[in-house]
């Protein structure tokens, strides 16, 4: 499963992107989805993710109230709808998927896409 995150850029404090995920050629109907950002000179750290029955979403402490994560309808995407961003949220921002029940590790990871928040 190759995996794109898409829909970085550089955006003023407060303001507003939304990230994609898609897989090449399939859908997320099964896949459990995942994402994770990394600052320079950092490790990459979890944000937020979505199972893959249910829909159900869990978030990173320093994101809740801010970024929401979502499947389209039709399972070809995954988003994450990031609000009242801020310096800090400066990374690059990755998508990795398993599938079925997450247990402990994604099995696919896409190239990444770098977000930018100016104060």
């Amino acid at each position: 499963v190759q995996l794109q995150a898409s829909g970085g850029g550089l955006v003023q404090a407060g303001g507003s992107l939304r990230l994609s995920c898609t897989a090449s050629g399939r859908t997320f109907d099964n896949y459990a989805v995942g994402w994770f950002r990394q600052a320079p000179g950092k490790e990459r750290v979890f944000v937020a993710h979505l199972t893959w029955k249910g829909g159900r979403a869990s978030y990173a402490e320093f994101v809740k109230g801010r970024f929401t994560i979502s499947r389209d309808n039709a399972g070809n995407a995954v988003y994450l709808q990031m609000n009242n961003l801020k310096p800090e949220d400066t990374a690059v921002y990755y998508c990795a998927a398993v599938r079925g029940y997450y247990s402990g590790s994604y099995d696919y990871w896409g190239k990444g896409t770098q977000v930018t928040v100016s104060s």
